[in-house]
């Protein structure tokens, strides 16, 4: 079964379902194929969308923009273009999903078979390629240059993030401030962007966008962090996808970078050799090193400081469900389990 917006809009702000819809609508239609054997693989990815954060964000960021947004007035109307842009940025989100699931040598996703382990790697490269140009084609024929020029700009830094994190694999010692660096481009980035992008089309007030772009950033690497945390604690019936893929991969995340900086040094080589050992059971005695320490606890901590920011960022909106169905996903971004 397909997941919808709905699974991140309860409650909602009232009005919003219709543009929900349309949005899923929207992206139904473009996603579609003459062949059949890509046709296939399009209805196969369209599962792995998950909880639409991405284009509800576009959503809210242009009602929460909207001055004369209140919480005692009907939504205005939003426009077709907050519609495509929605559908344009969960295209992209999509298309890292399946190449990030070729990169990790991951299994599952969504509790489904990923495209990689179904058909190989070549096939889902190619078919991230697609979802990215069709994305592109999509904002660039519908929504105008300048929001082609920064969806294109966008997809260009999370590449250059995952390239980042790709370049680091083994490095023991890298930085907490080049890891940040790296989680902003792969995943802040596109997150950011869709706040920029939907208040962007409701206004021209620079404090307003760059608030709720403020915002995006935030949330989004908090998003991250929390994501990390759950690849080393989480259980993976309850996040749908392969875990102990970083431990894996020899990708560092912010509690393995705490917990080299700070460990007894007979801990940090203890960890440093479960790392680059070949032992099949390696992954779960990193996890039963980790979740007892302080280091996760300290990367939560990171990831709500960051929402608190957030929170504060959007606090020069006016008040409207909107803006408290911002401060309600942001919330909810340091709480979830999957």
């Amino acid at each position: 079964m397909v997941s919808t917006a709905t699974d991140v809009m309860a409650p909602a702000p009232a009005g919003l379902a219709p543009y929900l819809a349309a949005v899923e609508e929207l992206f139904r239609a473009e996603l579609r194929s003459a062949l059949p054997q890509v046709q296939q693989l399009l209805v196969h990815v369209e599962r792995f969308r998950g909880k639409m954060l991405r284009p509800t964000l576009v959503l809210l960021a242009g009602l929460a923009a909207q001055p004369e947004a209140a919480a005692d007035r009907p939504i205005p109307p939003l426009g077709e273009t907050h519609l495509v842009l929605a559908t344009v940025v969960e295209m992209v989100h999509l298309a890292t999903l399946v190449h990030d699931d070729v990169l990790d040598q991951a299994e599952i996703r969504r509790r489904g078979a990923t495209v990689n382990h179904l058909h190989g790697n070549e096939i889902a490269v190619l078919l991230g390629d697609w979802l990215i140009s069709h994305a592109y084609y999509l904002c660039s024929s519908r929504a105008g240059a300048a929001a082609a020029r920064l969806i294109g700009q966008t997809t260009n830094i999370v590449c250059e993030g995952e390239l980042a994190q790709n370049f680091n694999r083994g490095n023991w010692s890298l930085r907490e401030s080049d890891y940040f660096d790296i989680i902003y481009r792969k995943t802040g980035s596109l997150i950011e962007t869709a706040c920029r992008i939907g208040a962007a089309q409701t206004t021209s007030d620079r404090s307003t966008i760059e608030a709720l772009a403020r915002y995006g950033r935030q949330v989004g690497v908090a998003f991250q962090i929390i994501d990390d945390v759950l690849d080393l604690t989480g259980q993976a019936k309850a996040m749908g996808k392969s875990l102990g893929t970083d431990i894996d991969r020899g990708k560092l995340t912010l509690p393995l970078i705490h917990f080299l900086a700070t460990a007894a040094p007979t801990h940090r080589e203890l960890l440093i050799g479960l790392l680059e050992s070949p032992e099949a059971d390696r992954v779960e005695r990193v996890r039963q090193l980790l979740i007892p320490s302080v280091s996760v606890a300290y990367a939560r901590r990171r990831a709500e400081i960051l929402i608190a920011q957030a929170l504060a960022a959007i606090d020069i909106l006016p008040a409207s469900d909107a803006r408290e169905r911002l401060r309600y996903l942001a919330r909810m971004v340091i709480t979830r389990q999957g």
